[in-house]
């Protein structure tokens, strides 16, 4: 790979995980009625970051499963945590979780997209 083409690589790396953070934060900022409170999962936002990383470097890398093994990794790993938060299964939590998540996959999934573009572009 080029200069270049490394470049783009770290760019839209970049742009996924740090502009992603304010995207995510944005989206659920915008469908919350009240304040965050219990509905928040601690390590959240490190968690976003790693798997946009993951999703855009999958997805640019040619190995679109990996977006299924992230998403698989995540879904086990905060499982419990969802539904302790609420023993009638009516979580705060859960709904910011998928939001959140969805937010942040199609972000990272649209960096990864533009960035093959512009590796295309340069030939």
């Amino acid at each position: 790979m080029s200069w270049a083409g490394a470049g783009v690589v770290t760019a839209a790396l970049l742009v996924s995980v740090l502009l992603g953070r304010w995207v995510t934060g944005l989206v659920l900022r915008r469908v919350e009625s009240g304040p965050p409170g219990n509905g928040v999962l601690r390590g959240g936002t490190w968690i976003g970051m790693l798997e946009r990383a993951a999703i855009t470097g999958t997805v640019m890398a040619g190995l679109p499963e990996g977006v299924a093994v992230v998403l698989a990794i995540k879904g086990l790993g905060r499982y419990p945590e969802l539904r302790e938060s609420r023993p009638d299964h009516v979580s705060p939590a859960a709904e910011r979780f998928i939001i959140g998540t969805l937010t942040s996959y199609t972000w990272a999934g649209a960096c990864a997209v533009l960035g093959l573009r512009v590796l295309d572009a340069l030939g």
